[in-house]
C-alpha cells in the first residue's frame, strides 16, 4: 500500500498541475484576445505621421499604412508557406519609409517556389513609390515547440536568402538600413490580381477549451484524492474478512 499510496500523491500532484497549467493558458489566451481586440479597434496607424516605436510590438494586427520604396537587394523568403495546396515562400521586402531613416519588413504575399527564385522573382519587383496597406505583425525569433530554427551561416556565406522564422533581429544582421522591430503582412488589394498572392491571417477570438480542461484535471484529481481513501478501507476491510 505504500507504494500504491505514494503513486496515488503523485497522480493527483500531477492532475493539479495540469489543471492550474491549463489555466494560465485560459489567462494567456484572455489577454492575447485583449490586445488583438484594442488593436483592432485602434485607428489606421501611418508610419509617415511619426512612429511610435516603443509601443510597435504591443500593436500587433493594428492596420497600418505606409508610403515608401522597397529595396530588393536586401529581400528574402519565408520558406515551406502553402497557397491551396502548393508550396512556395512568403516574400519579405524591406521598404525605405518615406522621410524617415526607419525601414520596415513586408511580407507581400506568397510566391510559388518555382517562381521564387532568382532571375524568375525580379518579375514580381515594384519599383518606385508606393503605398502599402496591411496589419502589424510580430517576428519570431525562436521557433515554436518541435519548429526548425533558422540555420546558421556556412563559412565564406554573407547572408541567408530563405528562413524559417521571419526573425527580425538576425535578418537587420544582413540588412543595411535599419529595420522596425515589427513588420507588416500586405492586406490583398482587389486590383492586384496576380503574384505575390496575399491575404491576411484569420485571428481566433476565443478562449478555446482550456477553462474545460482545468476542470477536468480537477475532477479526476477530486476523485482520485477522494475515492482512493474509500478503496484502501474496503480492500482493508476485505482482508480483515478473510
Amino acid at each position: 500500500w505504500g507504494l500504491t499510496t505514494l503513486f496515488v500523491l503523485v497522480a493527483i500532484a500531477v492532475m493539479i498541475r495540469l489543471g492550474f497549467w491549463q489555466l494560465d493558458r485560459l489567462a494567456q489566451r484572455r489577454a492575447f484576445n485583449a490586445r488583438v481586440l484594442a488593436a483592432q479597434a485602434m485607428p489606421v496607424l501611418n508610419l509617415n505621421e511619426g512612429i511610435p516605436l516603443s509601443d510597435l510590438t504591443t500593436m500587433e494586427y493594428r492596420e497600418v499604412v505606409v508610403e515608401g520604396t522597397y529595396l530588393f537587394e536586401d529581400e528574402v523568403l519565408l520558406r515551406n508557406q502553402v497557397w491551396e495546396g502548393r508550396l512556395g515562400f512568403q516574400v519579405l521586402t524591406p521598404l525605405q519609409i518615406r522621410g524617415s531613416p526607419w525601414a520596415v519588413l513586408v511580407d507581400r504575399g506568397w510566391l510559388p517556389y518555382e517562381e521564387a527564385q532568382l532571375p524568375a522573382r525580379l518579375a514580381f519587383q515594384e519599383q518606385g513609390m508606393v503605398t502599402v496597406r496591411g496589419i502589424i505583425r510580430r517576428g519570431q525569433e525562436h521557433p515554436d515547440f518541435g519548429g526548425v530554427p533558422d540555420p546558421t551561416l556556412a563559412p565564406g556565406q554573407t547572408r541567408l536568402e530563405a528562413w524559417n522564422l521571419v526573425n527580425i533581429p538576425r535578418i537587420q544582421q544582413q540588412t543595411r538600413v535599419s529595420l522596425l522591430p515589427v513588420y507588416i503582412q500586405q492586406a490583398p488589394d482587389p486590383t492586384w490580381q496576380g503574384l505575390p498572392y496575399r491575404v491576411l491571417p484569420e485571428v481566433e477570438i476565443s478562449e478555446g477549451p482550456h477553462l474545460g480542461y482545468a476542470i477536468q484535471w480537477f475532477t479526476f484529481a477530486a476523485i482520485l484524492g477522494i475515492g482512493y481513501p474509500f478503496y484502501v478501507k474496503r480492500q482493508l476491510h476485505k482482508a480483515d474478512g478473510h
